[in-house]
């Protein structure tokens, strides 16, 4: 039989592991109470929070904090009013041929668990699994995102306040620490991020049977229809693709639109750009910038592979690209996911020609549809599968605790928030109970004459 061998990472994971078979993170009281540390020292350290998330992103303090802090401590306190129920065994009705007994579901944390995050949300994306993951009664790892360092480090001290470093811990470094890090023998592991790194840690979990959730992104598309609201339509396609300037993997893509509202669509999205930002030809207060070099230069390749018509500013120094609307997207700007703030435009004429161009790529995070008449809406959602859609909005799937987000196929694998972190962070354990005061022969050999008696209870 083919072995695994461990490999030496830059964590040791015996303490923790240590920790965990010890048994105090199962506690609820415990949970509870560790929960609350971690919000109080998000609240202590916010300003910290929002300074950094503006030196590594140019986040302003709304979008920062609404997107990533409030966001966070939203989710928590969520798990900390359910936890205590969700944590009760679940009583199941037992079959037939298991009574006398009683059966249920025991909700058991996973063990050691491995929490990677991106840089595009470097505290949300980090904190939320996490709260998730300790709701569940897990001892944890975090790796951050090396792009977003000046989180990472206010991340690291909150983490280091709150919890004795064998219940969770902060690793920091490069691509080769994380992959040393997903190299190494988890109970589960947790990565946001791109399909391409998503691959290489399926791949890696693979050869330790290690499961996992992958949460990824795509090319999500936005269909408006020709009965569509076009003035709410472009406030929110606006609103939702140049947030973090367009660094959202739920961002919309691409906008597949009616051919005859074409144009008002066009000057809609310009005209609430501007009411939004005003000049556009330098840093707007209020808009983020693109978070290095390497990404800024590939989004001004992909800005070139299309007309633009609106916006197109861009600044090397400042790390700069204003929202820009572009017309006849061709090549990457088609098939790659675009990550930031270029919205493609495409003129379609019948719906069945829509569906056709998002099929072309796999399933998408997300989808947005555009059209008051539910008939339209439905449609497209029966034909067209997605991690999650809104009609008439974008975004605004991820914004409940009481959802499930996640993706489908190159999108993702598995699902969290609320109720569904606490599922993804435990493993459900069937339990049967049978007493011993009746004890049927039935199911003991010798089986002869026993076969019909078997049909009629089993069917």
């Amino acid at each position: 039989m083919e072995t695994v061998q461990k490999v030496a990472g830059p964590i040791d994971l015996a303490p923790l592991r240590t920790f965990f078979e010890e048994g105090v993170s199962r506690e609820i009281k415990v949970r509870l109470r560790y929960l609350r540390r971690l919000e109080e020292g998000i609240r202590r350290r916010e300003k910290e929070i929002l300074q950094a998330l503006y030196s590594d992103l140019g986040k302003s303090a709304f979008e920062a904090y609404a997107s990533e802090i409030g966001f966070t401590i939203e989710e928590i306190r969520f798990l900390q009013k359910r936890l205590p129920r969700w944590a009760k065994p679940k009583a199941i009705l037992p079959s037939l041929v298991q009574l006398p007994g009683r059966s249920y579901i025991r909700y058991e944390p996973r063990g050691v668990v491995l929490i990677i995050s991106p840089w595009n949300y470097p505290f949300q994306l980090l904190m939320v699994p996490l709260a998730g993951a300790i709701a569940a009664g897990n001892v944890v790892v975090l790796k951050p995102s090396e792009f977003a360092p000046a989180t990472a480090e206010v991340v690291e001290k909150i983490i280091r306040d709150a919890f004795p470093p064998e219940y969770v811990q902060v690793v920091q470094g490069d691509a080769e620490v994380a992959a040393a890090l997903v190299d190494m023998d988890w109970d589960y592991i947790f990565f946001t991020g791109s399909p391409r790194i998503g691959r290489k840690v399926a791949e890696a979990a693979a050869r330790r049977l290690i499961p996992y959730t992958l949460e990824l992104g795509g090319k999500s598309p936005v269909i408006v229809e020709s009965d569509a609201n076009i003035s709410v339509a472009a406030r929110r396609i606006a609103w939702g693709k140049w947030l973090n300037a367009g660094q959202t993997c739920i961002a919309p893509d691409y906008v597949l639109v009616r051919e005859d509202r074409l144009q008002p669509l066009i000057e809609e999205l310009r005209n609430t750009t501007l009411q939004f930002y005003g000049d556009i030809s330098h840093p707007p207060t209020e808009y983020a910038r693109i978070v290095h070099r390497g990404h800024y230069e590939r989004l001004t390749r992909l800005m070139k592979e299309g007309e633009v018509v609106f916006g197109g500013y861009t600044d090397p120094d400042k790390l700069y690209i204003s929202p820009t609307l572009i017309l006849s997207p061709k090549g990457a700007l088609l098939e790659e996911e675009i990550f930031g703030p270029l919205l493609p435009i495409i003129p379609f004429h019948e719906s069945d020609e829509a569906v056709a161009i998002v099929r072309r790529l796999p399933p998408p995070l997300a989808l947005y549809i555009f059209s008051s008449r539910s008939s339209v809406q439905e449609y497209y959602l029966q034909r067209l599968p997605s991690g999650g859609a809104c009609v008439n909005d974008t975004l605004m799937h991820i914004g409940s605790s009481r959802l499930p987000f996640g993706g489908v196929r190159d999108s993702g694998i598995g699902r969290y928030h609320g109720w569904y972190s606490f599922e993804t962070f435990s493993h459900a354990r069937a339990v049967v109970k049978t007493p011993t005061w009746l004890d049927f022969p039935l199911r003991y050999p010798p089986y002869k004459g026993k076969l019909s008696l078997v049909r009629r209870l089993l069917g």
